[in-house]
């Protein structure tokens, strides 16, 4: 349990959070100066100032962005421009609450592949991948603690904490941006695992069903099925049937927020373990082992191949991740499939 807390940012978060207030004071810094490099160009000026201005309200960015205070090269400049190496950016003084850092565990996680430009680890299930949302840190933060000497260290894309599976981090500005390129025109190729509740019937089946965000009145996240919501669409593959449950390839066509568990559950085939969207009276049954089946205490959803360009070299990329030993116990414990 404490090697959990250790990885989900959970622990002594509270006190954390009390020592940040007690030590919170007002500070005014002076004009800074700032010359963008490599690894920085790229990027919008109002995203490069969220990241470098820590503790400054997202309000208070757009409006010192809007009144001309921020210049770059000596001149005003709206939020929509990209940095370019070598620029000189003028950061004004702004009045921030300067607070005790909280202190990130370093921690690392196991690689499928890293050279100089990429680190793909396989995540674990219950580890959020950044801090927010309840948890002081995530994956990215820890990472950073364990690697103090790498420059540049940024997520390329998500998953939930209750997933498993292959996670992309960028060690250089040109990856990212060269990955969120091909993320978004398409040219990735993600598939997941997962176990759904149900008498599964097709080799291979679309769901198209338009996703809409919304938050619960608690802050929490969530996403349903609604006409007017973003186009979404996912190719579920049977590998296996089982007495009740399904194993399938979920394959991304898009990649909306909770998008497997929505088309699933709204298919009347929720995934096992599913805090959220999943048969909550099962969920529970399954925590705990019977007579003819192990214990399941996760949601049994792992990212385990992904496909893309490698963004130096051009040349294409297929990465894999085992399926998660706790997912694959329970499997074996189903006994043999029924196809």
């Amino acid at each position: 349990m404490k090697d959990l807390e250790r990885f989900s940012g959970k622990s002594g978060q509270n006190k954390a959070q009390k020592a940040d207030s007690a030590s919170a004071q007002q500070v005014l810094p002076q004009a800074q100066f700032v010359t963008i490099t490599e690894e920085e160009a790229g990027q919008r000026i109002d995203n490069y100032l969220l990241r470098v201005c820590k503790g400054v309200p997202k309000s208070h960015v757009y409006r010192i962005l809007r009144s001309g205070e921020v210049r770059v090269n000596k001149g005003r400049i709206d939020q929509l421009y990209r940095l370019n190496a070598g620029d000189l950016v003028r950061i004004p003084p702004i009045r921030i609450a300067e607070k005790q850092e909280a202190s990130v565990p370093a921690a690392e996680f196991p690689v499928v592949f890293e050279d100089a430009h990429l680190l793909v680890i396989d995540k674990p299930a219950g580890v959020a991948v950044h801090g927010g949302s309840g948890v002081s840190f995530g994956v990215i933060e820890q990472l950073r603690s364990a690697r103090p000497d790498a420059k540049f260290l940024e997520l390329v894309h998500r998953l939930d904490r209750e997933t498993s599976g292959i996670l992309l981090i960028a060690k250089k500005r040109s990856a990212l941006n060269s990955l969120h390129d091909q993320m978004r025109d398409g040219l990735t190729d993600k598939r997941y695992l997962t176990l759904c509740v149900g008498d599964w019937k097709n080799k291979r089946q679309h769901v198209k069903l338009a996703l809409h965000k919304y938050t619960l009145p608690d802050g929490e996240r969530r996403v349903r099925v609604q006409a007017d919501g973003q186009a979404s669409h996912t190719v579920f593959s049977l590998l296996k049937k089982f007495d009740g449950f399904a194993l399938l390839e979920a394959e991304l066509k898009t990649g909306r927020t909770h998008q497997i568990r929505v088309h699933l559950q709204s298919s009347g085939f929720p995934i096992a373990g599913d805090d959220k969207y999943g048969d909550f009276a099962l969920n529970k049954a399954l925590q705990k082992a019977t007579e003819t089946r192990g214990a399941l205490k996760r949601m049994f959803l792992h990212a385990h191949q992904i496909t893309f360009t490698h963004p130096e070299t051009g040349k294409p990329m297929t990465l894999n991740a085992p399926l998660a030993a706790e997912c694959q116990r329970f499997l074996v414990s189903l006994g043999n499939p029924l196809n």
